[in-house]
């Protein structure tokens, strides 16, 4: 008779204690992480809360210790858009931002393209000269370039000394993009090549949908430092007060209202709203561009 050998012995069930304190282990440390995570966002959401509660209070009770209005003061923001300048301000933000972003960008994509796939003497030393660039404080040339477009142009009391040079490229844009690009395989392009494309219908048709996560990452990093400016617009803007924008303006408003806490905390969400609105529906974009992830076709 043929004796049939034995199976591989089945491993042994874990005892029912061992498998509640993985479970339990486990549990622990899902409430460990997600109470960190909680803690973060109140940390950085609290703040902005308080802002927009304060600006919905009264005048007296702004100043007191209550965090939560009594009575609803809508009326806040409807007195802040009413005030002689703030639409002037909101527009003249929105012309620096909107048309500084727009140049930056077109101007930044052919400089990152040649630095990230032509093939050149001294392509490495162009990268470092636009790199060494961003070492450079803007409090540095201040003063010539002051003289430059104030005495020399005569722009001065304009936001047009901050617009103009945006089309001449941005050192930072084109590093970002530049660092993107390289992600981008030679394939494509040589492919593109071969069927017929010049540089620059390849830059258009191949190169710029496959970069559209680091175009709006940068998009979006010139649009929020626009937005914010203040030190430039003071330099260039502040002798005339029908070209000053948000930053600017929301100093001086403080200055006017520095007892009314509610109205100054009002016209702060009223500048800060569209950045935050901006973020959250590119945000997806804007983080997958930084990362730089990879190939998006």
């Amino acid at each position: 008779m043929t004796r049939v050998p034995p199976g591989p012995a089945e491993p042994a069930p874990v005892s029912s204690p061992a498998r509640r304190a993985a479970r339990r282990g486990e549990l622990l440390q899902w409430i460990a992480v997600h109470s960190l995570g909680v803690a973060a966002a109140l940390f950085f959401a609290l703040p902005f809360v308080f802002v927009l509660l304060t600006s919905l209070m009264s005048d007296s009770q702004a100043l007191s210790r209550d965090l939560v209005p009594r009575t609803w003061e809508w009326g806040n923001y409807r007195q802040i858009l009413d005030t002689p300048g703030f639409l002037t301000w909101w527009r003249n933000t929105l012309v620096y931002a909107g048309l500084g972003t727009a140049l930056t960008v077109v101007s930044s994509v052919p400089v990152a393209y040649a630095l990230a796939k032509f093939r050149f003497r001294g392509r490495g030393a162009a990268l470092m000269l636009v790199i060494s660039t961003m070492m450079l404080p803007p409090q540095v040339v201040v003063v010539p370039m002051y003289l430059f477009w104030a005495k020399q142009l005569g722009l001065s009391g304009t936001l047009w000394p901050l617009i103009i040079p945006m089309a001449f490229g941005d050192a930072f844009s084109v590093f970002l993009l530049r660092q993107f690009l390289t992600t981008i395989p030679d394939e494509y392009v040589d492919a593109a090549r071969v069927d017929g494309c010049g540089d620059l219908r390849t830059l258009v048709r191949v190169v710029l949908p496959m970069a559209k996560p680091g175009i709006a990452a940068v998009a979006l990093f010139q649009f929020f430092n626009a937005w914010n400016d203040y030190f430039g617009p003071q330099i260039y803007a502040s002798e005339n007060p029908g070209a000053w924008t948000l930053s600017y303006g929301l100093e001086s408003f403080k200055g006017a209202h520095h007892t009314d806490w509610n109205l100054t905390m009002a016209a702060t969400v009223l500048v800060m709203a569209p950045v935050i609105a901006v973020f959250f529906f590119a945000q997806k974009a804007f983080v997958e561009g930084v990362t730089l992830t990879g190939v998006k076709g």
